[in-house]
């Protein structure tokens, strides 16, 4: 049953009592006032999705009462920790964000023909391809007029945003061309098409609860390296954790065609496991293939290099974080890069 306008079902997706959107913030007040600023971020966001059209509401909160840990808004208070965080204009950046976040899930799930998200049916399974994109346009145009309450330059940054977001895209649509290194192909779409967004909440975050103007680019950087970070982390998961752990099905990335990080190195490695390379380099049609893959992906090479990439890019962000004063929201983001390589392990 869809909840009325302004009320989540199913509980808070992105609390668990015990820690806010999946790690644990040690600090008892920081943790207070990011959990405050979530549940403004939830409330806002169901009123933003309402629309005079009745279908055009329940199709958008088909997405945001799915759940989720809304990683998005969460980075986004976190970062305004740096000013003043209950700042009404804060909890507009952060609904903005994952408006925008949720927007692209329904253009991916029609891109990619997928029937599941977050454990139900996707949009373009219930209804149609049509809805589901339809249902996305409509989160960005809702998230335009938000934007638009911040000021002209807000409007601007999102707009390079979606620029980001949809040439990531389209680098990954039409794939390697000419000599371009298969690996660093991979990093600029997951740069664009992930580490883009977030390092959009890192500034937004930073900047409408006024923070120091050098700490607004720390945070951008942060959010960009972070971003990165979290979907190579994802493509580890897809391969390595037990589905009990994740809540995943493993080997998603393998059935859909998808060729993620840990594939990409043993695809370039010198010394890859041959059948590996056979498996990764067709389709592949059957359960036992994928299944054989996935075994073989465990105990690969492209793994380990995979890990130490992720590891690499946690250190960076933790050198970005050094640069910010001490205080209990740098802490904060430090324990949210760990969480981000501790999830894969």
């Amino acid at each position: 049953m869809t909840s009325p306008v302004g009320e989540p079902t199913g509980g808070v997706p992105w609390d668990t009592g015990t820690a806010v959107g999946g790690f644990d913030i040690a600090d008892p007040k920081l943790a207070e006032s990011v959990r405050a600023g979530m549940t403004r971020v939830e409330r806002l966001l169901h009123e933003s999705v309402h629309s005079d059209l009745d279908f055009a509401t329940r199709a958008s909160l088909h997405l945001v009462d799915a759940g989720g840990k809304r990683f998005r808004p969460l980075f986004t208070l976190l970062a305004a920790e740096f000013g003043e965080p209950e700042r009404e204009e804060v909890t507009k950046a952060a609904v903005i964000l994952e408006m925008v976040h949720l927007a692209t899930l329904y253009h991916d799930d029609v891109m990619d023909e997928a029937t599941m998200r977050r454990g139900a049916s996707s949009a373009n399974a219930r209804w149609d391809n049509s809805v589901a994109i339809l249902t996305g346009d409509f989160l960005f145009a809702q998230a335009s007029q938000l934007a638009a309450d911040l000021g002209s330059d807000a409007v601007r940054m999102l707009a390079r945003t979606f620029e980001s977001l949809v040439t990531g895209q389209m680098r990954e649509t039409v794939g390697v061309e000419g000599g371009e290194d298969l690996v660093a192909h991979y990093l600029e779409v997951i740069d664009e098409k992930t580490g883009s967004l977030i390092a959009t909440c890192g500034r937004f975050g930073a900047l409408f609860s006024g923070a120091p103007q050098e700490q607004i680019g720390v945070l951008e950087r942060v959010g960009k390296i972070v971003g990165t970070a979290f979907q190579i982390s994802d493509d580890v998961i897809d391969i390595a954790s037990p589905p009990d752990e994740s809540g995943k099905t493993p080997g998603t990335d393998l059935r859909e065609g998808v060729r993620t990080l840990p594939m990409l190195y043993e695809l370039t490695a010198s010394d890859s496991d041959a059948r590996l390379r056979e498996l990764l380099s067709g389709s592949l049609t059957t359960d036992a293939e994928v299944q054989e893959a996935l075994r073989r992906l465990r105990d690969s090479s492209g793994l380990v290099r995979a890990r130490r990439t992720l590891d690499t890019y946690a250190e960076q962000a933790r050198v970005e974080l050094a640069r910010l004063p001490d205080c209990p929201a740098r802490q904060g983001l430090f324990a949210l890069v760990d969480y981000v390589v501790a999830r894969t392990r």
